[in-house]
């Protein structure tokens, strides 16, 4: 009699988990079933700001496997708009609720994949249900945006809600709409996943664009006229809006797998091993936004929730459900993204991080171009190097610039992936050409300045 393996979640963690165990198990040895609460598998959720935006102009590009293709192709009994109600390890089953047709299905399971992914982070003012406030995590949440926008009287005004990846990529995206749009931040400034002092270059390129800035600023309700959102309330009283976004952030959905009995570590998220298996409790899983990791610099876990992690998570958790052998080394939190033109990356641990992990460093600043000055198109890049003092080892970097400035993050996530220093980092071989990079690159500009500034401060 085949086993059964049961997913917990649809998307990049849990189908990743499914095919990787299908691709070494066949039918006859391995069932294996798919809950996913909302309507698709397998999509971008990075993705929808630009989706919405214009930029990906269907939304189905969004998504990398339908649910038909799991079944026909991989064999996997994909159950859409199913919600996991709860979990039985003793009985090794699962319970869940069909969204549409009703009534509760319930599956026992040899193996349990736990895949649940994150959730936004809803204040208590976000569930007064006005109309014209949206989150911003599904599909569905953008095309509810989509027709917001679309429906009459026509919105003109927009407020979104926190300065993260989403906040910044969703800002922009209502600008290519034609709306005013201003972005409330409560830390100083938004994208608080670089250094202040990075940040207040992603601020002003904002600013330049038309988005306001309204930092330092705590939304504490909401008004509606007439059912609809008319404007957000902060300390420093109301901002008019006819449409708001929320963007502050996401915690990683454990309420299920704490009911359950799953090990929660110290970063809020489910723990598990390298191999991705829950500890002390065998047959079970977990990969994805719900999971905690090893950040590699700081040794500490952390939840850094990314679609590339949780590829990778399921991806593993599946190679070794199939009879492999895969392990996840950590993650360093490497990431980008872009506010109209101006591309922002980081790695590693900002300066308060650095602090944080007991680490002493130093830290410089290196003003470069993208191009070779002489080149048309050049434009000014900023890099950031975070390094241990005495040793030189990178422990950190922050770029922000314009047309090939995000991507060089790359290069100094490798650095840091490979333990290097900052001096082993001055002879790195880079690519030049006139279009691309000056003949000495940003990145190596930085290596050298940081290398400067670790013998000035008695290395």
């Amino acid at each position: 009699m085949a086993e059964r393996m049961v997913v917990v979640g649809g998307d990049a963690a849990g189908m990743a988990a499914a095919s990787q165990a299908r691709r070494r198990r066949d039918r006859d040895d391995l069932e294996i079933v798919t809950f996913e609460r909302g309507h698709f598998t397998s999509y971008s959720a990075c993705g929808i700001p630009f989706w919405i935006g214009g930029v990906v102009p269907e939304r189905d590009q969004l998504i990398a496997r339908d649910p038909a293709t799991f079944r026909d192709e991989f064999d996997i009994d994909v159950r859409l708009r199913h919600e996991v109600t709860a979990i039985d390890l003793d009985r090794r089953e699962v319970v869940a609720r069909d969204l549409e047709g009703g009534g509760e299905v319930r599956a026992g399971f040899d193996t349990l994949v736990y895949a649940t992914g994150a959730r936004p982070i809803q204040p208590d003012w976000s569930r007064a249900g006005v109309a014209g406030v949206f989150g911003m995590q599904t599909l569905d949440d953008g095309t509810a945006l989509l027709d917001w926008l679309e429906r009459e009287p026509r919105p003109r005004r927009a407020v979104v809600v926190g300065g993260g990846y989403i906040g910044v990529e969703m800002a922009e995206a209502l600008l290519h709409h034609g709306l005013s749009v201003d972005l409330v931040e409560q830390a100083d400034q938004p994208m608080s996943t670089v250094d202040p002092d990075m940040g207040e270059l992603v601020a002003e390129a904002m600013r330049g664009t038309g988005i306001g800035i309204r930092a330092g600023l705590t939304v504490t309700g909401l008004e509606e006229r007439d059912g609809r959102i008319a404007a957000v309330v902060t300390g420093e009283g109301p901002i008019p809006a006819d449409v708001v976004v929320l963007g502050l952030g996401v915690r990683p959905n454990t309420a299920l797998g704490e009911a359950a009995g799953l090990p929660v570590g110290p970063s809020g998220a489910i723990r598990v091993d390298r191999r991705m298996r829950v500890p002390g409790v065998p047959g079970v899983w977990a990969a994805g936004d719900c999971v905690e990791s090893l950040h590699r610099v700081s040794g500490m876990p952390v939840h850094i929730p990314l679609g590339t992690h949780a590829n990778k998570q399921g991806r593993v958790a599946g190679i070794n459900i199939g009879g492999g052998y895969a392990t996840f080394p950590g993650v360093i939190g490497t990431a980008v993204t872009k506010v109209c033109d101006l591309e922002v990356g980081r790695t590693g641990l900002r300066e308060r991080d650095a602090t944080a992990a007991g680490f002493e460093f130093v830290t410089v600043l290196a003003e470069s171009t993208n191009r070779a000055g002489y080149y048309p198109g050049a434009r000014p890049m900023t890099v950031k190097l975070i390094a241990e003092r005495p040793s030189g080892r990178l422990l950190g970097a922050q770029i922000v610039g314009w047309s090939e400035a995000a991507k060089r993050i790359d290069a100094l996530a490798v650095a840091l992936w490979n333990h290097m220093t900052v001096d082993e980092m001055t002879a790195l071989d880079l690519g030049y050409a006139p279009p691309y990079a000056p003949v000495w690159d940003p990145v190596l500009i930085a290596a050298r300045k940081a290398v400067d500034a670790l013998t000035h401060s008695g290395r």
